[in-house]
């Protein structure tokens, strides 16, 4: 035989072996496709699996439940908890997270600043905490101070104002 005989019947034999390995897999396992091992999803671009529930669906969820939720790992949630400690959940009797709505609206913020701004935690934290978000209850305190004698003062002039008429 010569050679192009050779190298044709070889190309054909290849497709026919390529065709019989795609057909038994789908075979055996239809409707899955086996995940590419050189594929490495990047945590910027996990989308949450699912959407929020609508607001008074549910008022507790667990950690695997918000991981699903957020696209965050329930690994990271807990380091999350060390790095920003006043985001640390309720817990359960039987010791196991409990999330309400906003802490999932703060994993949400914290997943963005972190992941899509590029902040680094300690510069996260710092931000944060100038928005308010999860403050000490000093802040809030001090906060709540500066406003009370802003109202006083405006209260005041309207005071002035309607004795002045």
């Amino acid at each position: 035989m010569d050679d192009s005989l050779l190298s044709q019947l070889g190309g054909d034999m290849a497709a026919k072996r390529r065709s019989r390995k795609a057909t038994s897999k789908t075979a055996r396992r239809p409707g899955r496709a086996k995940p590419d091992p050189t594929a490495v999803p990047d945590a910027r671009d996990v989308e949450p699996s699912q959407e929020l529930p609508a607001k008074g669906e549910k008022l507790y969820y667990r950690i695997g439940e918000v991981a699903k939720l957020t696209g965050v790992k329930a690994y990271v949630l807990r380091y999350w908890e060390s790095e920003f400690r006043w985001m640390a959940p309720q817990k359960s009797r039987s010791k196991q997270r409990l999330y309400r709505r906003k802490d999932i609206d703060t994993i949400l913020l914290i997943k963005k600043l972190l992941y899509e701004e590029r902040y680094t935690i300690a510069g996260a934290r710092k931000l944060l905490r100038d928005m308010g978000v999860g403050g000490t209850a000093e802040a809030s305190l001090a906060k709540t101070l500066e406003h009370r004698t802003e109202y006083r003062r405006i209260r005041e002039e309207l005071v002035a104002i309607r004795a002045a008429l």
